[in-house]
């Protein structure tokens, strides 16, 4: 999920479920742990009456990213 929002910086729940490929409950989970961490936020609100979350990417999560990514290379 870090990989994918480190690119876009925020994303809908729906849009990254599709582009994860994984079930809603699934991803729901590993976001309340990112968020747990403030790696991501979670915005809810509506969008044409219905209900959408959007996920954003933290600096906090943008940097444990790059962490991560350093200590693979």
């Amino acid at each position: 999920m870090l990989a994918y929002l480190s690119d876009r910086g925020v994303a809908d729940f729906t849009e990254l479920a599709s582009a994860l490929e994984i079930a809603n409950n699934t991803l729901s989970g590993h976001l309340q742990r990112l968020e747990d961490a403030a790696y991501v936020e979670l915005g809810r609100g509506f969008f044409n009456r219905k209900p959408r979350t959007r996920v954003t990417v933290t600096p906090l999560g943008r940097e444990a990213w790059r962490a991560h990514l350093a200590k693979l290379e």
